[in-house]
Formats: C-alpha cells, sequence, structure tokens
C-alpha cells in the first residue's frame, strides 16, 4: 500500500508553542485550531467541570476583542467557528477565506494572552453551563447513556470516574482566583499546539505565529495528571434509571490496550468487526439474526471519539437497545455469544482484509471530512493536534496506518480472549421508569 504523503511542517515557538501547517491550495479557505492539553480527566480534583466551563469562557472577550467580538468578526470574515471539550484536548477552530487567516490568529493569540476572566463572566457562563446539563443530560431520554454513565462503574480513578459537566456544587464554588489560576496553568502556551491547514505556505504560516504568539509568557508547566487505573478483577456493574425513555439499554465496556502498542493495533479490528455499523457482529446477532435488540452500536473510546484521540485509560463499548420482552440478564447472553465466537472461531482472512478495508476508508473520509458538514478539513485538524500533543509526532498522520493493516487473524483472536473477559469490563444497565414505559 502505498503511504500517504500529506505535506506537513512544523516548528515550536520560543515560548512553547507548537506549530504545525498542512498546506493546500484546493481552495482559498484556511481552517485553523488551538488545542489545549486540558480536557475533562485533566482537571485537578475540586475542579470537576472546569474544562468544559473554560470552553465556554474563552468566548466571553479578551483584552482587545470585546465579548461577542470573536464570533462577530470570523462571521463577518465570511468563517465559521466551533470549540469542543474532550477527555484529553480542549479545542477551539475557524475556518475562513485565506485572506482572513492574520485576523484569526490576532484573536486567538489575544485570548491566550489575557482572556477576560471577570465575575461577570464567570457567573453567566456557570449559569449557561448548569443549564445545558439540565437540558442535554437531565431532561434527554438517555441523556448522557452511556458516556457519564460508565465511567464511574468502570474506573477507580477520580480523574477517569468522575462526572465530567461537573457537579454543580464544584461550578457552585468555583472563585474568580481559581478560575484565573486555571487560565493561566492550563490556557499556557507551551501547552497548546497551533494548526493552521489549507491556503497557506508554511513559510507564512510559521511568521504569522510568531509575530502573534511568540510575546506570550509561555507559564509553568501544569502537574501532570496521574489518570492510570489499578488492575480489574472482577465485573463492575450499576444500573441507571431512565425517565423518559421506554425502552431498556444497555452499555458493555471493556478496557481497552494502551495506546500504539501491538494490542492497540489488533483491538482496533477486533473493534470494526464487532461494531463496524449494520455489518458488524453485534449488530448482526442482536438485531438482525436474534432480534432481540432494536439497536446497538459501539467502538473503541465510544461514544466521545475515536482510536486516535484520547491519551490514558479507555474502553471498547457496547451500547444496546433492547426490547423489553428481554432481560438485561439475557440481552447480555447474546452479546457473548457474538465475542464468545470470536475468541473460539477467531476470524477468517476474508473477514479480516474487509476489516481492515473499512478501517483504511473510514481513516481517509476522516482526513477528508468535516464537522458538521461546516468545519472543512477538522477531521485532518484533529489527528495532527493529537499526533502532536500525545505523540510529540504530528507526522504519524501518513503511517499510523501501517500497524493496523499488519494485524494478523491470530492477533485479533488473541485480543479478544485477553480483552474481552467479564472481569475486564463494567456493566451499566439503564431501566425505564417513565409512566407508560414498556415493562
Amino acid at each position: 500500500m502505498a503511504r500517504l504523503q500529506i505535506p506537513i511542517e512544523t516548528t515550536t515557538l520560543g515560548n512553547g508553542l507548537r506549530v504545525v501547517v498542512a498546506p493546500d491550495a484546493a481552495a482559498p479557505v484556511v481552517t485553523v485550531g488551538v488545542y489545549y492539553n486540558i480536557g475533562f480527566r485533566l482537571e485537578p480534583r475540586g475542579r470537576s467541570g472546569f474544562a468544559h466551563l473554560f470552553e465556554h469562557m474563552m468566548f466571553q472577550g479578551s483584552a482587545n476583542a470585546g465579548k461577542m467580538m470573536h464570533i462577530k468578526l470570523i462571521n463577518s470574515s465570511g468563517g465559521v467557528l466551533n470549540g469542543s471539550t474532550h477527555y484529553d484536548v480542549t479545542n477551539y477552530f475557524e475556518a475562513v477565506p485565506s485572506n482572513a487567516l492574520e485576523r484569526v490568529l490576532w484573536l486567538e493569540a489575544d485570548r491566550m494572552r489575557a482572556l477576560k476572566v471577570d465575575e461577570e463572566n464567570l457567573r453567566n457562563q456557570r449559569d449557561v453551563v448548569k443549564e445545558e446539563v439540565r437540558v442535554n443530560v437531565l431532561n434527554q431520554p438517555y441523556g448522557g447513556f452511556p458516556w457519564l454513565d460508565l465511567p464511574p462503574v468502570a474506573y477507580r480513578n477520580w480523574h477517569n470516574a468522575h462526572n465530567f459537566y461537573g457537579d454543580f456544587a464544584d461550578l457552585d464554588a468555583a472563585t474568580l482566583d481559581d478560575v484565573q489560576a486555571f487560565f493561566k496553568t492550563y490556557y499556557a502556551p507551551s501547552n497548546a499546539v497551533l494548526l493552521i491547514l489549507g491556503d497557506v505556505q508554511p513559510e507564512e504560516g510559521f511568521a504569522l505565529a510568531e509575530r502573534y504568539f511568540q510575546d506570550i509568557p509561555s507559564g509553568p508547566p501544569p502537574k501532570p495528571a496521574d489518570v492510570s487505573e489499578p488492575p480489574q478483577t472482577e465485573e463492575h456493574r450499576g444500573v441507571v434509571e431512565e425517565k423518559f425513555g421506554t425502552l431498556p439499554a444497555l452499555a458493555v465496556g471493556y478496557h481497552a490496550p494502551q495506546r500504539r502498542t501491538p494490542d492497540w493495533h489488533a483491538a482496533a479490528m477486533l473493534d470494526q468487526a464487532l461494531h463496524g455499523g449494520r455489518a458488524g457482529r453485534v449488530y448482526r446477532r442482536l438485531v438482525l439474526e436474534k432480534q432481540v435488540a432494536v439497536d446497538t452500536s459501539g467502538g473503541i473510546h465510544y461514544p466521545m471519539g475515536d482510536i486516535f484521540d484520547y491519551n490514558g485509560p479507555t474502553q471498547m463499548v457496547t451500547r444496546i437497545l433492547h426490547k423489553p420482552e428481554f432481560s438485561a440478564d439475557q440481552t447480555l447472553a447474546v452479546f457473548d455469544e457474538a465475542v464468545g465466537e470470536l475468541q473460539q472461531q477467531g476470524i477468517s482472512v476474508e473477514e479480516l482484509e474487509q476489516v481492515k478495508v473499512k478501517f483504511r476508508s473510514d481513516y481517509y473520509s476522516q482526513l477528508e471530512g468535516g464537522r458538521g458538514g461546516y468545519m472543512p478539513r477538522y477531521g485532518l485538524m484533529h489527528c495532527l493536534a493529537c499526533f502532536a500533543l500525545f505523540d510529540r509526532d504530528p507526522q504519524l498522520v501518513n503511517t499510523i496506518l501501517e500497524g493496523f493493516l499488519e494485524v494478523t487473524p491470530a492477533q485479533v483472536q488473541a485480543a479478544a480472549q485477553k480483552y474481552l473477559v467479564p472481569r475486564n469490563r463494567a456493566i451499566v444497565i439503564r431501566r425505564p421508569v417513565a409512566k407508560g414505559a414498556a415493562r
């Protein structure tokens, strides 16, 4: 297979800011991203929800751009923008006509240097976050399932197990000093990577990055969060009430291998065989053949991301919405049949080849794809950022496929036997309690 040859140039400024430029003159558009190495599980104990709170705070104005001015200037340039919080990163990104690149970099540098962190913004955004939790989680059918329900059952380390939206008590207790200290610690250039993709030459991108970001103080390095987990020796189970949905649900999560190891490559092929859409073994067995479920989905690091955008413990998760005439244990038994078949009989060369083709195709689509149909090059930007922050090597985007495509059937079977065992998993049962729920 011919290796990808996406052009990438990198440099590091004197203050520690890593800069990655990927030129592509196909259209007069540039995509800019700033990724900070702070996410849900890296926030300090007692500061739960701060990572997500800052995703909101970063749009509330800076020293030279007032409240909402960042958004207005991007939109008036014909661009779009957004931000998001993940397990290990928080990102901010814009896509604009290439003649507006300098404006975007000025805006990003201004809020990295001097975000407006005051009592009014803190109070307003704290209320916004709490309302977001009420709307998107507490008052939604299957809200937070399984991404908020599974971690406290699966993990023993607070960093991995706590409520990522944040306990309201922690958010309410946050003082202005707490928030300012969080910003100075985690939003320093030495804890970030700047990405510029599209209609720009590397030398231009580097020059502009130096012009606007070079004089921002690097700040002290944050104390690394210890996200390690003790070995699991028995199956963990939990039950959650479903207040609005009428169908019972089940989530099964197996601890996945460490990233960039041979087992990680094999587990990815195993994951694809099990969760590869309607062709995956889980969907086939539970929905089409046994008809105990109405829908299944899953994957490594599902539903918060994919196999490339985490840097610590994660799980291979299966989400099952099943028929009420089948109990959770009956549904789980059918799921175990699909897993057991792989463990006992393995995977054929032909099926593995199909799995690899699908994995490679999905990777290419990810690199070529946008975000929600509006953010060009988002997939490539996201991969480059994660490889830069977690692996110190954005060039991996061109070579990472090789380890996956070399996996053998024996390695897939061995991974199934090693990782997909009850003592390595957590199960969350979501039981409907709504009036009129199916019994």
